[in-house]
Protein backbone atom coordinates (compact mmCIF):
# COMPACT_ATOMS: atom_id res chain seq x y z
CA UNK A 1 0.00 0.00 0.00
CA UNK A 2 1.23 3.45 -0.82
CA UNK A 3 0.09 6.44 1.23
CA UNK A 4 -0.93 9.97 -0.09
CA UNK A 5 2.89 10.76 1.05
CA UNK A 6 4.28 8.31 -0.88
CA UNK A 7 5.62 6.15 1.58
CA UNK A 8 4.79 2.18 1.02
CA UNK A 9 3.78 -0.22 3.91
CA UNK A 10 3.85 -4.08 2.94
CA UNK A 11 1.70 -6.69 4.78
CA UNK A 12 0.94 -10.39 4.68
CA UNK A 13 -3.10 -9.06 4.56
CA UNK A 14 -4.75 -6.21 4.04
CA UNK A 15 -8.47 -5.90 4.66
CA UNK A 16 -10.29 -2.76 3.01
CA UNK A 17 -13.33 -2.18 5.55
CA UNK A 18 -14.20 1.77 4.37
CA UNK A 19 -17.92 1.27 3.94
CA UNK A 20 -20.23 2.79 1.68
CA UNK A 21 -20.76 6.27 -0.14
CA UNK A 22 -23.76 7.04 2.63
CA UNK A 23 -23.15 9.80 5.61
CA UNK A 24 -19.98 11.00 4.35
CA UNK A 25 -19.67 13.05 6.76
CA UNK A 26 -18.44 9.79 9.16
CA UNK A 27 -16.08 9.20 6.53
CA UNK A 28 -17.42 7.39 4.35
CA UNK A 29 -16.03 8.26 0.69
CA UNK A 30 -15.82 5.85 -1.22
CA UNK A 31 -12.06 4.98 -1.22
CA UNK A 32 -12.62 1.62 -0.59
CA UNK A 33 -14.24 1.42 -4.00
CA UNK A 34 -11.25 3.26 -5.71
CA UNK A 35 -8.87 0.57 -4.28
CA UNK A 36 -11.04 -2.13 -4.68
CA UNK A 37 -10.84 -0.84 -8.63
CA UNK A 38 -6.84 -0.88 -9.00
CA UNK A 39 -6.72 -4.35 -8.08
CA UNK A 40 -8.80 -4.94 -10.83
CA UNK A 41 -12.18 -5.34 -9.14
CA UNK A 42 -15.55 -5.03 -11.05
CA UNK A 43 -17.63 -2.12 -8.92
CA UNK A 44 -21.50 -2.55 -8.89
CA UNK A 45 -22.75 0.98 -9.07
CA UNK A 46 -23.30 2.52 -5.43
CA UNK A 47 -26.69 3.78 -4.77
CA UNK A 48 -28.24 4.75 -1.96
CA UNK A 49 -30.61 2.16 0.32
CA UNK A 50 -32.66 2.28 3.42
CA UNK A 51 -33.65 5.88 2.18
CA UNK A 52 -36.95 8.08 2.42
CA UNK A 53 -38.76 7.85 -1.09
CA UNK A 54 -39.11 11.24 -3.17
CA UNK A 55 -42.32 12.17 -4.71
CA UNK A 56 -43.80 14.57 -7.25
CA UNK A 57 -47.23 14.14 -5.42
CA UNK A 58 -48.33 17.09 -4.05
CA UNK A 59 -50.81 15.64 -1.00
CA UNK A 60 -47.18 13.87 0.18
CA UNK A 61 -46.21 17.78 1.35
CA UNK A 62 -49.95 18.67 2.12
CA UNK A 63 -49.54 15.68 4.67
CA UNK A 64 -45.61 16.44 5.74
CA UNK A 65 -45.20 15.30 9.27
CA UNK A 66 -48.11 13.00 9.35
CA UNK A 67 -46.87 9.28 10.62
CA UNK A 68 -49.20 6.58 9.73
CA UNK A 69 -49.15 3.34 12.20
CA UNK A 70 -50.44 -0.47 11.50
CA UNK A 71 -50.82 0.59 7.40
CA UNK A 72 -49.68 -2.00 4.88
CA UNK A 73 -47.28 -0.39 2.28
CA UNK A 74 -47.18 -2.21 -1.26
CA UNK A 75 -44.20 -0.96 -3.69
CA UNK A 76 -45.15 -1.54 -7.49
CA UNK A 77 -41.86 -1.96 -10.17
CA UNK A 78 -44.66 -1.21 -13.30
CA UNK A 79 -47.72 -3.64 -12.47
CA UNK A 80 -45.80 -6.05 -9.95
CA UNK A 81 -45.88 -5.57 -6.12
CA UNK A 82 -42.52 -6.27 -5.30
CA UNK A 83 -42.96 -5.52 -1.67
CA UNK A 84 -45.70 -5.76 0.62
CA UNK A 85 -44.93 -5.39 4.82
CA UNK A 86 -47.40 -3.48 7.70
CA UNK A 87 -45.93 -1.20 9.95
CA UNK A 88 -45.07 2.73 10.32
CA UNK A 89 -44.35 5.21 7.65
CA UNK A 90 -44.30 9.16 7.34
CA UNK A 91 -45.37 12.23 4.72
CA UNK A 92 -42.79 14.76 4.47
CA UNK A 93 -42.28 17.55 2.62
CA UNK A 94 -40.62 16.21 -0.65
CA UNK A 95 -42.46 12.75 -0.01
CA UNK A 96 -42.81 9.44 2.20
CA UNK A 97 -39.94 8.55 5.01
CA UNK A 98 -40.16 5.93 8.11
CA UNK A 99 -39.33 2.17 8.80
CA UNK A 100 -41.60 0.60 6.13
CA UNK A 101 -40.49 3.13 2.97
CA UNK A 102 -36.80 2.41 4.16
CA UNK A 103 -37.63 -1.22 3.54
CA UNK A 104 -38.99 -0.84 0.40
CA UNK A 105 -36.49 1.28 -1.22
CA UNK A 106 -34.16 -1.29 -1.01
CA UNK A 107 -36.23 -3.17 -3.61
CA UNK A 108 -35.95 -0.21 -6.11
CA UNK A 109 -34.25 -1.70 -9.62
CA UNK A 110 -33.36 0.77 -11.97
CA UNK A 111 -35.46 4.01 -11.64
CA UNK A 112 -34.40 4.63 -15.56
CA UNK A 113 -35.77 1.26 -16.74
CA UNK A 114 -38.72 0.93 -14.65
CA UNK A 115 -41.29 3.39 -13.15
CA UNK A 116 -42.19 3.17 -9.57
CA UNK A 117 -45.01 3.68 -7.37
CA UNK A 118 -46.24 2.62 -3.48
CA UNK A 119 -50.31 1.95 -2.37
CA UNK A 120 -51.16 2.57 1.02
CA UNK A 121 -53.63 0.46 2.73
CA UNK A 122 -54.58 3.03 5.77
CA UNK A 123 -56.82 -0.33 7.09
CA UNK A 124 -55.22 -3.75 6.28
CA UNK A 125 -57.05 -5.23 9.51
CA UNK A 126 -60.28 -4.45 7.37
CA UNK A 127 -61.00 -6.21 4.25
CA UNK A 128 -63.12 -4.25 1.50
CA UNK A 129 -66.77 -5.07 2.62
CA UNK A 130 -65.93 -4.48 6.77
CA UNK A 131 -64.37 -0.93 5.26
CA UNK A 132 -67.86 -0.33 3.74
CA UNK A 133 -69.91 -1.38 6.51
CA UNK A 134 -67.73 0.41 8.99
CA UNK A 135 -68.05 3.36 6.95
CA UNK A 136 -71.74 3.41 6.64
CA UNK A 137 -72.28 3.42 10.56
CA UNK A 138 -69.84 6.32 11.12
CA UNK A 139 -71.96 8.13 8.36
CA UNK A 140 -75.15 7.22 9.78
CA UNK A 141 -73.88 8.37 13.38
CA UNK A 142 -72.30 11.76 11.70
CA UNK A 143 -75.55 12.16 9.34
CA UNK A 144 -75.09 15.87 9.10
CA UNK A 145 -71.58 16.32 9.12
CA UNK A 146 -70.03 17.67 5.97
CA UNK A 147 -68.02 14.93 4.61
CA UNK A 148 -64.95 15.97 5.67
CA UNK A 149 -66.18 15.73 9.44
CA UNK A 150 -67.65 12.75 8.16
CA UNK A 151 -64.28 11.09 8.19
CA UNK A 152 -62.88 12.04 11.99
CA UNK A 153 -63.30 8.51 13.02
CA UNK A 154 -61.13 7.10 10.15
CA UNK A 155 -58.58 9.54 9.17
CA UNK A 156 -56.07 11.82 10.48
CA UNK A 157 -57.23 15.61 10.94
CA UNK A 158 -54.34 16.35 8.71
CA UNK A 159 -55.82 13.47 6.33
CA UNK A 160 -59.44 14.60 6.10
CA UNK A 161 -58.89 17.14 3.54
CA UNK A 162 -56.72 15.57 1.19
CA UNK A 163 -59.02 13.06 0.73
CA UNK A 164 -61.59 14.68 -0.11
CA UNK A 165 -60.26 16.43 -2.26
CA UNK A 166 -58.81 13.02 -3.82
CA UNK A 167 -62.59 11.53 -3.45
CA UNK A 168 -63.53 14.05 -5.73
CA UNK A 169 -66.67 14.54 -3.65
CA UNK A 170 -68.30 18.27 -2.65
CA UNK A 171 -66.84 18.88 0.36
CA UNK A 172 -70.57 20.57 1.80
CA UNK A 173 -72.13 17.04 1.17
CA UNK A 174 -73.74 15.46 4.07
CA UNK A 175 -73.20 12.16 5.31
CA UNK A 176 -76.37 11.30 4.80
CA UNK A 177 -76.30 12.33 1.53
CA UNK A 178 -73.21 10.54 0.53
CA UNK A 179 -74.36 7.40 -2.03
CA UNK A 180 -73.30 3.57 -1.95
CA UNK A 181 -71.29 4.41 -5.40
CA UNK A 182 -69.34 7.13 -3.31
CA UNK A 183 -69.28 5.35 -0.40
CA UNK A 184 -67.18 2.37 -2.71
CA UNK A 185 -65.05 5.13 -4.05
CA UNK A 186 -63.75 6.16 -0.61
CA UNK A 187 -63.35 1.96 0.36
CA UNK A 188 -60.91 1.77 -2.58
CA UNK A 189 -59.11 5.40 -1.82
CA UNK A 190 -58.46 4.35 1.54
CA UNK A 191 -57.64 0.87 0.65
CA UNK A 192 -55.03 1.84 -2.34
CA UNK A 193 -53.68 5.33 -1.56
CA UNK A 194 -51.22 5.94 -4.52
CA UNK A 195 -47.91 7.76 -4.06
CA UNK A 196 -46.11 8.14 -7.16
CA UNK A 197 -42.29 6.84 -6.19
CA UNK A 198 -39.96 9.35 -8.90
CA UNK A 199 -36.36 9.22 -6.92
CA UNK A 200 -34.41 7.75 -3.94
CA UNK A 201 -33.53 9.88 -1.15
CA UNK A 202 -29.31 11.17 -1.95
CA UNK A 203 -26.80 9.16 -0.33
CA UNK A 204 -25.88 11.52 1.74
CA UNK A 205 -29.00 10.38 4.19
CA UNK A 206 -29.25 7.02 3.09
CA UNK A 207 -28.94 4.65 5.72
CA UNK A 208 -26.25 2.08 3.38
CA UNK A 209 -25.33 1.84 0.04
CA UNK A 210 -26.13 -0.79 -2.24
CA UNK A 211 -23.75 -2.03 -4.82
CA UNK A 212 -19.93 -1.93 -4.14
CA UNK A 213 -17.35 -4.88 -4.55
CA UNK A 214 -18.98 -7.62 -7.11
CA UNK A 215 -18.60 -10.64 -4.45
CA UNK A 216 -18.79 -13.14 -7.01
CA UNK A 217 -14.98 -11.69 -6.95
CA UNK A 218 -14.55 -12.90 -3.48
CA UNK A 219 -14.17 -15.70 -1.24
CA UNK A 220 -17.08 -16.33 0.86
CA UNK A 221 -15.17 -18.38 3.43
CA UNK A 222 -11.95 -15.93 3.87
CA UNK A 223 -13.11 -12.67 2.06
CA UNK A 224 -10.20 -12.70 0.37
CA UNK A 225 -10.19 -11.21 -3.04
CA UNK A 226 -9.79 -13.51 -6.15
CA UNK A 227 -8.01 -11.08 -8.14
CA UNK A 228 -5.05 -10.48 -5.44
CA UNK A 229 -4.01 -12.92 -3.16
CA UNK A 230 -3.85 -11.41 0.28
CA UNK A 231 -5.99 -8.92 -0.48
CA UNK A 232 -9.79 -8.69 1.54
CA UNK A 233 -12.68 -7.00 1.91
CA UNK A 234 -15.61 -6.31 4.83
CA UNK A 235 -18.71 -4.83 5.49
CA UNK A 236 -20.86 -2.40 3.28
CA UNK A 237 -17.56 -2.27 0.57
CA UNK A 238 -19.29 -5.26 -0.93
CA UNK A 239 -22.27 -5.78 -2.73
CA UNK A 240 -24.56 -7.13 0.18
CA UNK A 241 -26.89 -5.56 2.12
CA UNK A 242 -29.89 -5.82 4.06
CA UNK A 243 -33.25 -4.16 5.75
CA UNK A 244 -32.72 -1.97 8.86
CA UNK A 245 -32.65 -3.91 11.86
CA UNK A 246 -28.44 -4.26 12.68
CA UNK A 247 -28.81 -6.44 9.36
CA UNK A 248 -26.06 -4.79 8.02
CA UNK A 249 -24.15 -4.33 11.03
CA UNK A 250 -24.22 -7.78 11.27
CA UNK A 251 -22.95 -8.29 7.60
CA UNK A 252 -20.05 -6.36 8.71
CA UNK A 253 -19.43 -8.39 11.96
CA UNK A 254 -19.22 -11.61 10.18
CA UNK A 255 -17.20 -10.90 6.98
CA UNK A 256 -14.70 -9.28 9.42
CA UNK A 257 -14.72 -12.57 11.39
CA UNK A 258 -14.32 -14.33 8.18
CA UNK A 259 -11.08 -12.23 7.61
CA UNK A 260 -10.04 -12.70 11.17
CA UNK A 261 -10.82 -16.57 11.53
CA UNK A 262 -8.41 -16.80 8.09
CA UNK A 263 -5.32 -15.29 9.48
Amino acid sequence: MRGTSGREYRADAVLVATGGVSYPTTGSTGDGYKLAQQAGHTLIEPVPSLVSLVSHDADCKKMMGLALKNVTLTLFEDSKAIFDEQGEMLFTHFGISGPLTLSASSHLGDMKKHKYHAEIDLKPALSEEQLYDRITRDFALLANHAAQGALVKLLPSSMQPVMVARWGIDPATKANQITREQKRELVQLMKHWRVSIDARGDLAHAVITSGGVSVREVDPKTMQSKKAMGLYFAGEVLDVDAYTGGYNLQIAFCTAQAFANNL
